[in-house]
């Protein structure tokens, strides 16, 4: 499991245990340096004060001054920058407004708290992500569960598209991760009328990646190729309704990630609860 990278609070805190080794000058805001140095982690934090301290010293100094710090986040991060996602502001916004898509989505189509934690920290290799929380294992699902589920994962690019009118790159594993749902109902777990309790497609190699090979005409991969783009269309429409209904709870909630960067699923209930 990798390890979290720290969220505001837990970077602040980490700056004012390394602040304790040097001098630093009253105009030093600990507050704003964790601010600006959204994604470093503990020990990148750590080389930030010792940076500062070096270019106090370079500059004949023995005080550590706030230029000091937000120089060093520059050196420390930008190596840092180029590998791992240190989000511009902007960029902080719309994975604030997605993973909120995502997670709104869900709770109002389920009416239950749908994520135990939602943070826009970079974390192996996503710009965010959503912790679902299932409520106990679930080993049957039901055909509206699963387009349920559809809808959840187009909910990051639906609320994307209501608020910035763009859409960006990372909807990605949402696209993989719906279409694999769409596809698997529709040709495995016979939930359409036309193909009834055919099966279109077999497992192979269950234990090796669960390939799958199509068993049927190329006619029939056709019509199963437009049922799938169908499904994934209108449980997207579902979603940007959803979205656009619940305006003011998105904005208020994307905000409140924006600025707290990780929260819990308690908070986001709360906030959706609040009338």
């Amino acid at each position: 499991m990798p390890v979290e990278l720290p969220d505001l609070a837990g970077r602040e805190a980490i700056l004012k245990v390394h602040a304790k080794k040097i001098k630093a000058s009253d105009d030093v805001d600990l507050h704003t340096i964790a601010r600006m140095a959204s994604g470093a982690s503990g020990a990148e934090l750590a080389n930030i004060i010792n940076e500062a301290a070096l270019r106090a010293v370079r500059s004949g100094r023995t005080v550590v001054n706030e230029s000091d710090l937000e120089e060093s986040i520059e050196v420390v991060i930008a190596g840092y920058q180029k590998k791992n996602a240190v989000l511009s502001d902007q960029e902080k916004k719309v994975v604030a407004y997605h993973e909120i898509g995502h997670a709104l989505v869900a709770a109002l189509q389920s009416h239950s708290a749908p994520v135990q934690k939602i943070t826009i920290i970079a974390y192996s290799g996503a710009l965010g992500y959503t912790m679902q929380v299932e409520q106990g294992d679930k080993y049957l699902m039901t055909k509206k569960e699963l387009e349920n589920k559809i809808a959840t994962f187009t909910g990051g690019r639906a609320a994307e598209e209501i608020v910035f009118g763009e859409i960006t790159t990372g909807a990605s594993n949402d696209i993989e991760q719906a279409t694999k749902i769409a596809r698997a109902m529709i040709t495995r777990y016979g939930m359409t009328d036309e193909f009834d309790m055919v099966a279109m497609e077999t497992v192979t190699n269950q234990y090796l990646g669960g390939d799958t090979s199509l068993s049927c005409s190329t006619d029939t991969q056709k019509e199963i190729d437009e049922k799938v783009v169908q499904l994934v269309k209108a449980e997207h429409e579902k979603a940007r309704k959803i979205l656009s209904e619940n305006r003011e709870k998105l904005d208020e909630l994307a905000m409140y990630l924006y600025e707290k960067e990780t929260i819990t699923g308690d908070e986001f209930m709360d906030i959706l609860d609040r009338k």
